[in-house]
């Protein structure tokens, strides 16, 4: 065989090491490619970047939904907020920065030291807040010393504005900034340090539909962390808006007749449970709990006796007085105790074993039956009740009246109240229950405690005819584009426990409290409206047998609770009312006047009062 002749092998690697030149010819070609792109078209700007420049992530805080009354005033909204924010790692030297900063913006720097020492764990990438809502001038002070102040920035931000300060207080509730632990237990989902979040009322209630979901920026920021230009936005989705039962324009009457007193007023549409107004006093600011309230004014508020941080129309509990022999009169006629012929002669004290039990009027009522002593208050007729229906039969349709339990209202903390039993007094004081507090237990005295908001639903149920409702504050649910997301529906939670005939009696005496020759309440009489209702006072303390009290020389801490609940017009009643007010003595003169002011703007409203 020839020498020259072709050998397979050497063929085959010939063409392998072809193939690997070519390859490698290529790879080399496109990595000079690439490093003239890199080094040549985009040098500049990546050695920009690698010097200079970095991209930071910032998220974007989204605006709190906005809260309207049921006609579409706009109650809460939001207003710029300018924080001022520093990032650790940009605020080098950052003792240096910090007493710069101090100086310019007049804060102490111990002041500042210590809110940068709360956050050295965090990333030192992460903005946070150094300073809330600074003034227009610090804002101006900070932006023409930018350079002087590496790592310090300004952030535009929403911040909670309550437009009409002390009004509707306790409904709307207030905000205030998440703390650590909360942080920590994963609470709230999507909040950061430096966000806020509902603390009270309404904010609180409805947390999850008023707060947004935050959006974001990717950045590029220089050396000193200052932003050069935004490369990526995700805008945030803002919170829902509410749209509350209430009424304004009648809040503001109840507000403004409960001024320099203590107290509380509710207003409830008793076809569907609608709270219309919802006031309590005295109120306070809720702007002042948005960015922290300080020491001082937080002393203030919990120090002050008439307990302005405490909405009284369900979480202040009151002996209910006269007002609570709307119970009594409803249990002695459903257990057939008495009935349209009972009588009782008042001449003015009843009594009992070794004591004398004493009526309002010291002349008494003469001989009265069941209307006639609704009618006139008559407290002996009733401590003829109490005698015959016993404590453990009044607090079973107590109870049945929507008394001792929560009427399920969406508000945080509502109180119950107390309606006392034999086996509740053997078991809180070790002692039997006595035949002569059954009397006092009657006229709505002893250990009866009901909250203003549970006397309104009662008071509404006997309006409508025997069904309770629960009280609803929230009608509509919109996104920011105006869409309905979400809307309410009455609630029923049971029913009165009265005959239609019980219902009848109850309330030709409610009726005539207001408009009989000899109601109680005649003075609250409004022309072209039939009002039914009732009048209570309340003994804040025990006063000695055969004792006479002149109320109006008592301390104030020592005079009657005045009440007066109320439905108009008498016949399918588009209003019911709940008024207390505390040591105001009497409920004719005390909360009735209120009650007529509310009840008159309401008709006035609604365009159902009478021309003049």
């Amino acid at each position: 065989m020839s020498q020259f002749a072709k050998n397979p092998d050497r063929e085959w690697i010939k063409k392998r090491l072809m193939g690997a030149s070519v390859c490698i010819a290529v790879v080399f070609i496109l990595l000079v490619f690439r490093l003239i792109y890199l080094q040549i078209i985009k040098g500049e700007e990546y050695r920009r970047f690698s010097k200079n420049n970095c991209i930071r992530l910032k998220t974007v805080k989204a605006p709190r939904g906005l809260i309207y009354d049921r006609n579409g005033v706009l109650l809460v909204d939001n207003r710029p907020s300018f924080n001022l924010k520093i990032v650790l790692e940009d605020a080098r030297p950052l003792k240096k920065t910090i007493n710069k900063l101090s100086e310019l913006i007049d804060v102490p720097y111990q002041e500042l030291w210590e809110k940068v020492n709360q956050f050295e764990q965090k990333s030192y990438y992460q903005p946070f807040v150094l300073r809330k809502n600074i003034s227009r001038k610090q804002l101006a002070v900070v932006e023409a010393h930018n350079f002087d102040l590496p790592g310090i920035m300004i952030a535009v931000e929403p911040r909670r504005n309550y437009i009409y300060k002390k009004s509707c207080a306790h409904l709307l509730g207030y905000i205030g900034e998440v703390n650590k632990k909360e942080l920590e237990s994963k609470k709230y989902s999507g909040v950061t340090s430096g966000d806020s979040v509902g603390r009270y009322g309404l904010e609180k209630s409805f947390e999850e539909l008023l707060r947004g979901s935050r959006g974001g920026r990717q950045v590029e920021v220089d050396a000193n962390g200052r932003v050069i230009r935004i490369l990526k936005e995700v805008d945030p989705i803002p919170g829902k808006n509410l749209y509350l039962t209430v009424d304004f324009e009648l809040q503001h009457i109840a507000e403004s007749m409960l001024k320099e007193k203590a107290g509380a007023v509710i207003a409830i549409d008793p076809s569907n449970g609608e709270v219309l107004a919802m006031a309590s006093a005295p109120s306070f600011d809720q702007n002042d709990f948005i960015g922290g309230v300080s020491t001082v004014k937080w002393k203030e508020l919990i120090s002050d006796t008439k307990k302005p941080m405490i909405n009284k129309a369900f979480q202040g509990e009151y002996p209910p007085g006269s007002i609570y022999k709307i119970v009594s009169a409803i249990a002695a006629l459903e257990e057939k105790l008495i009935d349209l012929n009972t009588k009782s002669v008042c001449p003015g004290y009843y009594k009992y074993g070794n004591r004398v039990y004493r009526c309002w009027k010291k002349s008494g009522h003469g001989e009265v039956g069941i209307i006639e002593s609704i009618e006139q208050s008559c407290d002996v007729f009733f401590y003829h009740v109490g005698e015959k229906v016993g404590v453990d039969t009044l607090a079973k349709y107590a109870k049945g009246c929507g008394l001792a339990r929560q009427t399920g209202i969406d508000l945080a903390n509502e109180l119950i109240g107390l309606i006392p039993t034999s086996q509740w007094k053997l078991k809180r004081f070790g002692e039997p229950w006595q035949g002569g507090e059954n009397l006092s237990i009657a006229i709505g005295q002893g250990y009866d405690l009901v909250t203003p908001l549970q006397m309104a639903v009662l008071m509404a149920a006997v309006g409508n005819g025997g069904v309770l409702y629960k009280p609803q504050i929230l009608k509509l649910v919109k996104n920011s584009d105006g869409d309905v997301l979400k809307t309410t529906s009455s609630e029923i939670t049971g029913s009165l426990p009265a005959s239609e005939e019980t219902l009848k009696i109850v309330k030709k005496g409610l009726f005539d409290v207001v408009q009989g020759k000899k109601g109680t309440a005649r003075i609250v009489r409004i022309k072209g409206v039939e009002m039914a209702g009732k009048t209570g006072t309340a003994q804040v303390f025990s006063i000695k047998q055969g004792e006479e009290v002149d109320g109006d020389k008592l301390p104030y801490h020592l005079r009657d609770h005045a009440w007066f609940i109320c439905y108009a017009p008498a016949v399918n009643p588009v209003i019911a009312v709940s008024v207390l007010i505390e040591h105001g003595q009497h409920g004719s003169s005390g909360a009735g006047p209120v009650a007529k002011a509310v009840v008159e703007k309401y008709f006035e409203i609604k365009g159902l009062m009478e021309k003049k």
